[in-house]
């Protein structure tokens, strides 16, 4: 037996803000909030512990004194299932992300950065 991927958590200085732009990236809601920790995930996935073969990983935002520095050493790229990946690009920067240079160089995937400067790639490939 092997582990899952079930969740991925990410420090920040405004854990409920911070959800609700991932919320509306992903279309993920909140499971559970208590100020401090907010946790999201798919509606569409029920607890991931138990259930066979893999989940829709949870984000788990939680509150830190300190700031970011520097570019992050893990970071999550997302796919558009709707749409091509400019009109995606256009919505996201609608949504808080801004454009961020990490060095990528002429690349086929953009690199955005959220509301608190995590940096996160949109494929250019749709998968649903």
């Amino acid at each position: 037996m092997a582990s899952k991927f079930t969740e991925l958590a990410i420090d920040c200085a405004d854990p409920r803000g911070l959800a609700r732009f991932w919320c509306s990236v992903l279309g993920y809601e909140v499971q559970d909030d208590d100020g401090e920790v907010v946790t999201i995930g798919s509606p569409r996935v029920p607890e991931g512990r138990n259930r066979p073969g893999p989940v829709p990983p949870t984000l788990t935002f939680a509150h830190v004194p300190e700031g970011k520095t520097g570019k992050n050493r893990l970071h999550l790229d997302v796919n558009p299932t709707d749409r091509e990946q400019a009109d995606e690009v256009r919505r996201l920067l609608d949504l808080g992300a801004r454009h961020a240079d990490v060095g990528q160089g002429d690349a086929s995937w953009v690199v955005l950065a959220d509301p608190e400067g995590n940096e996160f790639c949109v494929l250019a490939d749709r998968c649903p």
